[in-house]
C-alpha cells in the first residue's frame, strides 16, 4: 500500500521572472551574434558561441514553462518522476515543479478506446479522449447516486433498493497507485455493499419470523441501516484512500412481482394488531366492571352468570357492528 507524502511546491511567481528573462534573452543573443560577427549580404558568420547560447536560452525557457501549473482549492497534484512517486502537492495557487514530472491523467485512461455514442440522426461519433491533467486529483465531495438493484432480503423476498453515497479522496497516493480507477472502484464497491446490506436485514417485521419488535429492518430502521452501510463502505474503500462522508438509502420497495401479495400481508398484520389492542382493552374493561360490581355489592353472580356476563360484554366491546344484548328478567339470581 502506498502512503501519501505531502511536499511544498515552489511558487510559480518566483520562477516566472526567470522564464521571462530567458525568452527576452533569446532574440537578443541571436541578434547580437549576427551583429558582432559582422554578417552582411556578401558573407560572414555569426559568433557561434553567442548564437548557441541564444538557442540554449530558448530551449531552457520552453522547458521552464512546462513546469508551471495551478491548483484550485480542494485539488491536489501527484508528483511522479520517471515512475517514482515524489509526493503530493495540496497547496492551491500558482506553482512550479520539475518539468519532467509525469503529466498523465489520474482518472480513466485517456488513451483507452472510448465507446461510440449515438447523436442526432443516428450518427455515431467517437468520444475524444480527455487531455492530460498532470495527475490532478479532486479532493471535493462527490455524490454517487446508485441505480435501483433487485436483491433478496434476509427472508428471501425480492426487493428493490438504491442508495446515495457521498465520498471524497483522502489519500491521493492510494487513489492513484493502488486502484486502476477510483471512480469505477467506488461505484463497484458501493453496489456490492448495497447488495450485501439487503441480505443482512429483512424488509419488514413478520409474524412468522419470531424475532420480536426489536428486530432491525430495512423499512423500520433507516438510520441504523444507513450507518451500517456507511461502515461497510468505509472498510471496502479504505484501500483506495477514499473517505465515506454519508451513505443513505434513496429507494426501498418490494419487487413488482410480490408487491400486491406483500401489501395484503401488511393489511392483515395491521388488522391483527388492531384486534389485539381491542381485545386487550376489552378484557381490562370487563375485569374492571366485575370488580366494581363485587365491591359495591350491586349484584351477586355465580360462576355461570359471571361467564354469561363476560361473554356478553366481550361481544359488545369487540364486535364490529352494534350489538343489542338480550336481558333475562324472569330468572332469579342467587
Amino acid at each position: 500500500m502506498t502512503e501519501e507524502r505531502q511536499v511544498t511546491p515552489i511558487s510559480g511567481w518566483v520562477v516566472l521572472p526567470v522564464a521571462v528573462v530567458l525568452y527576452v534573452a533569446t532574440p537578443l543573443l541571436v541578434w547580437w551574434s549576427f551583429v558582432a560577427g559582422d554578417v552582411t549580404a556578401e558573407g560572414g558568420a555569426p559568433v557561434w558561441p553567442m548564437f548557441v547560447a541564444g538557442l540554449a536560452c530558448l530551449l531552457l525557457a520552453i522547458v521552464t514553462t512546462v513546469g508551471f501549473y495551478t491548483l484550485q482549492p480542494n485539488e491536489a497534484r501527484v508528483l511522479i518522476l520517471f515512475g517514482s512517486y515524489r509526493g503530493t502537492v495540496r497547496a492551491p495557487g500558482f506553482a512550479w515543479g520539475n518539468p519532467f514530472y509525469a503529466n498523465g491523467s489520474s482518472g480513466k485512461q485517456a488513451a483507452s478506446a472510448a465507446p461510440l455514442r449515438k447523436g442526432k440522426g443516428d450518427t455515431e461519433a467517437a468520444q475524444l479522449p480527455s487531455p492530460p491533467r498532470r495527475y490532478k486529483v479532486s479532493l471535493r465531495a462527490r455524490t454517487l447516486n446508485g441505480d435501483r438493484l433487485k436483491v433478496n432480503d434476509r427472508r428471501g423476498n425480492p426487493v428493490e433498493i438504491a442508495a446515495v453515497v457521498v465520498w471524497r479522496v483522502q489519500d491521493t497516493a492510494k487513489a492513484v497507485f493502488d486502484v486502476d480507477d477510483v471512480d469505477t472502484y467506488v461505484a463497484t464497491q458501493s453496489e456490492t455493499s448495497v447488495r450485501h446490506l439487503a441480505t443482512r436485514y429483512p424488509y419488514d417485521t413478520g409474524e412468522s419470523s419470531g424475532d420480536g419488535e426489536d428486530e432491525v429492518t430495512l423499512r423500520g430502521n433507516v438510520d441504523e441501516v444507513s450507518d451500517a452501510l456507511r461502515v461497510e463502505l468505509q472498510e471496502r474503500l479504505a484501500p483506495a484512500g477514499v473517505q465515506v462522508d454519508q451513505a443513505r438509502l434513496t429507494h426501498l420497495a418490494y419487487a413488482p412481482e410480490i408487491a400486491q401479495a406483500m401489501l395484503r400481508r401488511q393489511q392483515a398484520e395491521a388488522v391483527i394488531a388492531a384486534r389485539r389492542k381491542i381485545v386487550t382493552g376489552a378484557v381490562s374493561m370487563v375485569e374492571m366492571a366485575l370488580a366494581d360490581l363485587a365491591d359495591r355489592g350491586v349484584v351477586d353472580l355465580d360462576a355461570e352468570h359471571r361467564a354469561s356476563m363476560v361473554g356478553n360484554l366481550m361481544v359488545v366491546l369487540c364486535g364490529e357492528s352494534q350489538v343489542t344484548p338480550v336481558l333475562s328478567a324472569g330468572t332469579s339470581m342467587a
